[in-house]
């Protein structure tokens, strides 16, 4: 079996494929895979990291509004549907996936025509603009949001997968993870913003800690984003508050163990991308959501409004984060066991567990494999 994988940009394009591309290893071997991004996304750094080849092609993204990178994007599109033929002749893959990000565009479109089994996979509620337009191009399109399905009115095939999660989330449960973690009976919050953190949320749980630091009826971790650790760190002690005198708090600049944080987590506080919430919601963890306002498409929160819909989550918007509704949305969860735990419900109702699992198969199923 031989795979072609294109996506690129953003970790929420790349993560996915390389989820899948392992899945496919540990179950073929003798498979062979390539994946295909740009120099300037994070492809070039997690693909090798992960041990598969990369090859790169030249190609930008077209803005939604009128803009003059449009024209530069625009002058781009050919030299890289012909970079993209030039891999797939050499490589001669078996199938070719998609995983978003305007690289996507042109491997999938030279593979079509050049008769390759294709499929793509939208992370997210609200489809970005390569994966409508391939929709109707590739042979199966797979989806991890049931209301994403009247945004592929024109795809060939759609199949409800949800999104490939890393196995390590399943192998420890809640009461083990809070030993792990050296936690006790209290509520465990896991809050945390992205690699990049967020400054309206980690501002929000400053004012939320000052607001409960006499109660410590709760364990919090926050992870800040490495560019805002020392100004968090600055900003919670001219508050007073340190280690020591809060000791149910611990900040940190970012979460290395985040399946065994998540897995003793009693709710999360975070952004909404697509595979946060798919972690939240295939563990069955209620939610409080900040979607990015800073992303395209505002697709963050379509996702958040998803989980909101199902009773999963309460979402607040950055610019409804003032005025204390993070302090209110946690201590109410806080003070009620009962909603709590009925979001747990729901949010476990949500989520999919075995998504790597389905894509393989939707793979299997173009090449007329049975597994």
């Amino acid at each position: 079996m031989r795979i072609l994988f294109a996506g690129g940009g953003t970790a929420g394009h790349i993560n996915p494929a390389i989820a899948v591309a392992k899945y496919i290893k540990n179950k073929n071997p003798d498979s062979e895979i390539l994946f295909v991004g740009t120099r300037r996304g994070l492809e070039r750094e997690l693909v090798p990291k992960e041990g598969f080849e990369i090859k790169y092609i030249d190609v930008l993204g077209f803005k939604r509004s009128i803009s003059a990178n449009n024209i530069k994007a625009f002058t781009k599109v050919f030299g890289a549907y012909a970079q993209s033929v030039e891999i797939i002749e050499s490589f001669k893959p078996d199938v070719v996936m998609g995983t978003g990000g305007y690289v996507s565009g042109p491997v999938l479109v030279a593979a079509a025509r050049k008769k390759i089994p294709t499929l793509i996979h939208e992370q997210n509620v609200s489809p970005g603009l390569t994966s409508k337009i391939l929709s109707g191009i590739v042979d199966m399109v797979c989806i991890s949001f049931l209301q994403s399905q009247n945004s592929f009115k024109n795809a060939k095939k759609k199949l409800y997968t949800g999104n490939p999660l890393r196995p390590e989330l399943f192998k420890m449960t809640k009461e083990d993870a809070k030993k792990k973690l050296g936690l006790d009976e209290r509520p465990f919050i896991a809050a945390f913003g992205g690699s990049l953190g967020a400054k309206g949320l980690n501002d929000a749980l400053l004012e939320f800690i000052v607001e409960s630091r006499d109660k410590e009826n709760y364990q919090l971790l926050l992870a800040t984003g490495a560019a805002q650790y020392d100004n968090v760190l600055e900003d919670f002690r001219k508050k007073g508050i340190t280690g020591k005198s809060m000791p149910n708090i611990k900040i940190v600049s970012y979460i290395h163990n985040m399946a065994q944080v998540l897995s003793a987590a009693d709710f999360v506080v975070a952004r909404a991308g697509a595979v946060t919430v798919s972690e939240i919601t295939a563990l069955g963890k209620p939610a409080i959501l900040i979607p990015s306002p800073n992303v395209t498409g505002n697709h963050q929160e379509h996702n958040a409004r998803a989980l909101e819909a199902a009773g999963a989550a309460i979402v607040i918007t950055e610019d409804e984060l003032g005025g204390g509704a993070l302090t209110k949305a946690i201590n109410m969860l806080l003070c009620d066991k009962e909603r709590l735990e009925g979001m747990s419900n729901n949010s476990a109702n949500m989520g999919i567990t075995n998504g790597t699992q389905k894509i393989y198969g939707a793979i299997c199923d173009l090449l007329g494999k049975i597994e």
